[in-house]
């Protein structure tokens, strides 16, 4: 059966003792019920590229979410969430498998959510956004090790290729155009000749995708290896401009971005880092375009007053008044600052800020009443006394402090 066969055995040895025990009880309980499984999409296109694959994404010709409690009950595992497009994921010892009914789907209006229904595994292959991941692995029943490829995936993948499954495809779905680029970029691909042609000229289709769906979206994005390089590549075929007309992606920016995943910090910040050279007058419509939660709202909403901030914190300032003028913004705006200036002096007293800014005195306000400082706003006024002299070096013990308390009494 050539390589067929060794698709399963690779399937096997990419998974963890964990993923394998959990495979196992899927088999094992779809045997049960006579229901047929299939490896489907990413997975198989990773194991045709000799990657280890991100995901179990296994389809069944029957109701997976019924398999997927049934194999909970059978390993003690756990069903950890179910859809009403009839899919499951089921949790192991910390292993994700992914359940689905294998289904059709139709498109009511561009943009809108697929109506579906319960279809064979090569209906289920059809509905797929690319043909790199329209490919399936049978699993059991008469060929295991089998690959069921009904348009060509497979000779796509080899030939290292995005490529959409029909012409409208786009129109039915326009995230799809995100998920092209980062399909590109990821896997060293590039974008097929008429699928090229189709991504520019349905560019407009992105105005009928929600603000939380395109935030979904870039947020994948982000969670990439190597998001710069994906953003670069939306910025170059129009789909940023086509998200929002403001949305700009410079070589400073990716070169932010590119620190920021290397140090693997919060999402907010990356929000923050994709609106940094956004006119002031165009933020607020970012952040509605996105519909950003309120955090990171909040983060990106501070960009124009960090960025007037740049000036200033070129200039030598004791720790105290640094955070002065940073404690006003959220820390993931912060954060960005200190990945988006091109000041060295910028981005160092940034970082110190942010590895400073929860230092508090020793001493806590009963501590102040029980040395004689007067209970009401004195109390306040001494403990942000000694958290300046704290941040400056003045006091470096709880002795040092209680000496300033006894001065400040003594005055």
């Amino acid at each position: 059966m050539g390589e067929k066969p060794k698709l399963i055995d690779k399937l096997e040895s990419a998974l963890p003792r964990e993923g394998r025990t959990l495979l196992r009880a899927v088999l094992t309980c779809a045997g049960h019920y006579d229901l047929r499984l299939f490896l489907v999409g990413g997975p198989v296109r990773d194991l045709l590229l000799e990657r280890p694959p991100l995901d179990i994404d296994i389809a069944v010709e029957g109701d997976a979410v019924m398999l997927a409690h049934a194999v909970a009950r059978e390993a003690g595992a756990k069903v950890a969430k179910s859809t009403e497009f009839g899919t499951a994921a089921i949790h192991f010892e910390g292993f994700v498998l992914d359940l689905a009914t294998a289904r059709a789907e139709t498109y009511p209006r561009p943009g809108a959510l697929p109506r579906v229904r319960p279809a064979t595994i090569d209906a289920d292959l059809l509905r797929r956004d690319f043909t790199c991941n329209a490919v399936a692995l049978e699993l059991n029943g008469p060929s295991p090790g089998k690959t069921r490829d009904p348009i060509g995936g497979v000779q796509d993948i080899r030939a290292g290729q995005v490529r959409v499954l029909h012409d409208r495809s786009f129109q039915d779905d326009a995230t799809r155009l995100i998920r092209a680029v980062r399909y590109e970029t990821r896997l060293r691909f590039r974008l097929e000749e008429s699928t090229y042609d189709l991504l520019r000229r349905d560019l407009s289709y992105l105005d009928t995708i929600s603000g939380t769906r395109i935030r979904r979206e870039l947020t994948r994005t982000l969670e990439e290896a190597d998001p710069s390089r994906a953003f670069a590549r939306l910025r170059k075929l129009g789909v940023l401009a086509a998200i929002h007309p403001d949305l700009h992606f410079s070589d400073q920016q990716a070169e932010a971005l590119h620190r920021w995943r290397a140090g693997s910090g919060p999402v907010n910040t990356a929000w923050t880092l994709l609106a940094w050279e956004t006119p002031d007058a165009a933020v607020p419509d970012l952040i509605r375009r996105f519909a950003l939660p309120r955090k990171a709202a909040d983060a990106v909403e501070a960009v124009p007053a960090a960025r007037k901030l740049e000036k200033r914190l070129a200039r030598p300032l004791k720790p105290s008044a640094l955070d002065e003028l940073l404690s006003a913004l959220p820390p993931d705006t912060v954060a960005a600052l200190a990945h988006a200036t091109s000041a060295e002096p910028v981005r160092t007293v940034a970082q110190r800020y942010l590895a400073t800014r929860n230092i508090r005195p020793a001493l806590r306000g009963d501590d102040l009443v029980a040395l004689g400082v007067p209970q009401g706003p004195d109390v306040g006024d001494v403990l942000r006394r000694l958290r300046v002299a704290k941040l400056d070096g003045e006091v470096k013990t709880r002795a040092d402090e209680q000496r300033l308390v006894k001065q400040y009494l003594a005055r």
